[in-house]
């Protein structure tokens, strides 16, 4: 159809245009409109069908991927890993390009309101794979090395002989596997993408310990893997001398295919570590300036600038500092912001072996704190396990109040686990795992205790609050059991919306009488300042070309974590740039939109109707989400 607007204002730039001309445009432009509408009936029907329509292609794309499949609790190509080369990615994105010709036969105008949402997200989730293929090799090392052992220990389910029997022969997949990731890490060399170089003693710690312990060593240890077939296969229903067998099978498979795999990764990530001696941000990669801005655009869904993203990372700074000042003078601290944070870091660099002081003693100019008489807990066992029930306590403490703040409840569990040995190093402090979409599987909240000397206990209540509830387990799995949308959209991933949601999720408790213990409230503005200092850092790092150090030192002068943990938070920054933004980019957006939405309904305002709006559609970038909220304010108007 013309475009009446360019019609319009092209004939009054020639100057050749008279009200006839525009009556007969106006005409022709309302016989256009009035074609094109559909009848409630057909609407309904174009929408059964594209929905139709979109869970075919998605199951379509489940059958390429063997380990999506595992996940979604089905048995099919169960002896086989995902290939993961270059080929394979161009080969899916034609295929998602030929999906999204077939979808384009549907006129969006002939859909219903949700389906039009689909649609659109649709669009936008092909369109992206041509971005991606421009930089496909720019992405950093994704930890394949890891996350194939982590498939293996906590997707790969053995209840039969046929499937340990499935699991080894994934175990011979890992040749396959680690030497596409070796030969990803060789075409990079070749482009010029050169990594930080502190990210290959990271590649290596992981993939030693993946391959220590029996059989990989003669140890009586068992490796993570060993152990984890042995459990698995003790519990099916078999004949000993079955089960023989398939130990057997396993261990000579484990030395004969995963050692060597790795081996040969260790012996490549050491040669690129002599190669690649400096630790630098994507600027000083080919194209990097464009790399970074389309990493803001994926990861926040927004249009913000690098230099926009710093200047906001700035003021937030300053206000969550602010609030903090106020905070420590109820604890009783007479002494500036910064001195009570290097008081803090003091007590985390001390042998946490010895009993912990007081926070009397924490406090400099003999000023006395009020509460938390221990602030970290004993690096021993029963201080992980201390750490490990208090955790419980919290998620059981909140769960009981979620009806004060939320309509609908996941039906899938939450367990609290710490993070396996073998991958301590690497991993963050705390992160959460999916359940299973067919309730098999429970979702984990996953905490790092290699350190207990780097885990306070005022950040505790935040950190739990983001991780599983009302955080990621909320919106996660309400998402993934949803059944008003297609299953592609509760599977879909935007960062800044998951971890919007995860930040804004933190300060949710505390509106129903949460953080009671002012070091708890202290924590959660730590978090929150946390979150806020990355938007300052990670366009430092990327953008204003910011050295190691210097980034470093910023978070040691401007927020509550020890030099330990910023290194590592630093570390992360480098390794996954433009992601760690996505926090407080996401949980102001939503801020926002739920004070627009407060404003226009006023007293017909109802927070829990809100975030049934945040929730309930699934995963959205935010001009989606925006749609998505002024549809809701104005149907409320309306009633």
């Amino acid at each position: 159809m013309m475009n009446i607007k360019y019609l319009i204002n092209k004939s009054r730039f020639e100057s050749k245009i008279n009200f006839g001309v525009i009556v007969y445009i106006f005409f022709i432009f309302g016989c256009a409109q009035t074609a094109v509408k559909y009848t409630p009936e057909k609407i309904l029907d174009n929408s059964v069908k594209i929905n139709q329509f979109f869970e075919a292609e998605f199951e379509a794309s489940l059958e390429r991927s063997p380990e999506s499949l595992t996940y979604f609790g089905s048995r099919k190509k169960y002896e086989k890993l995902d290939t993961q080369t270059y080929q394979d990615f161009k080969i899916e994105m034609d295929l998602n390009k030929i999906s999204l010709q077939k979808m384009k036969a549907f006129d969006p105008s002939s859909l219903d309101e949700n389906s039009k949402i689909s649609y659109s997200l649709y669009e936008k989730n092909v369109s992206d794979l041509d971005q991606q293929d421009q930089f496909y090799y720019h992405n950093y090392f994704d930890g394949r090395h890891t996350h194939l052992v982590d498939f293996m220990m906590n997707q790969h389910i053995v209840n039969t002989e046929p499937q340990a029997w499935s699991y080894i022969s994934r175990l011979n997949e890992f040749e396959r596997a680690i030497q596409e990731l070796i030969d990803k890490l060789k075409t990079q060399n070749e482009k010029g993408i050169k990594y930080p170089n502190f990210i290959f003693a990271k590649i290596l710690v992981d993939a030693k310990n993946i391959i220590s312990g029996f059989p990989f060593q003669n140890v009586k240890r068992d490796s993570d893997l060993y152990k984890d077939f042995r459990t698995k296969v003790a519990r099916i229903d078999a004949p000993p001398n079955s089960k023989n067998i398939l130990m057997q099978k396993a261990k000579q498979t484990l030395i004969e295919k995963v050692k060597p795999s790795y081996q040969k990764l260790i012996s490549v990530v050491e040669d690129l570590s002599k190669i690649q001696t400096e630790n630098n941000g994507v600027w000083a990669l080919p194209q990097g300036k464009e790399y970074y801005q389309y990493l803001l655009k994926q990861t926040t869904t927004t249009n913000l600038t690098p230099q926009e993203i710093h200047k906001m990372g700035l003021s937030e700074v300053e206000r969550i500092q602010n609030k903090m000042k106020t905070l420590i003078l109820t604890l009783g601290f007479a002494g500036t912001l910064k001195e009570f944070f290097e008081s803090i870091k003091s007590e985390s660099l001390n042998d946490t072996n010895e009993k912990m002081k007081t926070a009397k003693d924490l406090v400099a100019k003999n000023q006395p704190a009020k509460l938390s008489a221990k602030l970290f807990y004993a690096n021993t066992w029963k201080g992980r396990q201390d750490y490990l029930n208090d955790n419980q306590k919290i998620i059981s403490n909140i769960q009981a109040k979620l009806p004060e703040l939320f309509n609908v409840f996941p039906k899938a569990k939450l367990v609290v686990r710490p993070v396996e040995k073998y991958r301590e190093f690497s991993a963050p402090l705390a992160f959460y795992e999916s359940p299973a979409p067919d309730g098999s599987r429970p979702a984990i909240y996953y905490i790092n205790m290699a350190d207990m000397g780097s885990i306070s206990k005022f950040d505790m209540e935040a950190l739990a609050y983001h991780e599983a509830i009302p955080g990621h387990h909320m919106q996660i799995a309400i998402s993934q059991e949803l059944t008003n949308i297609p299953k592609f959209r509760k599977h879909s991933h935007f960062t800044a919306y998951s971890e919007g949601w995860g930040l804004y999720a933190e300060q949710l408790p505390k509106e129903i009488g949460f953080y009671q213990d002012p070091y708890s409230e202290f924590g959660r503005l730590s978090m929150e300042l946390w979150r806020a200092a990355r938007l300052v850092v990670d366009p430092g790092i990327h953008f204003y070309r910011w050295s190691k150090e210097k980034s470093i030192e910023y978070m040691n002068q401007n927020t509550s974590g020890s030099n330990d943990k910023n290194i590592k938070e630093i570390e992360r920054y480098f390794m996954n740039p433009g992601q760690a933004v996505s926090y407080k980019v996401g949980q102001m957006k939503i801020l926002e939109l739920r004070a627009k939405t407060q404003k226009a309904l006023k007293s017909k305002f109802d927070l829990k109707e809100f975030h049934d709006v945040i929730l309930k559609n699934g995963p959205l970038p935010f001009n989606l989400l925006e749609k998505v909220v002024e549809q809701y304010i104005q149907s409320k108007l309306i009633n």
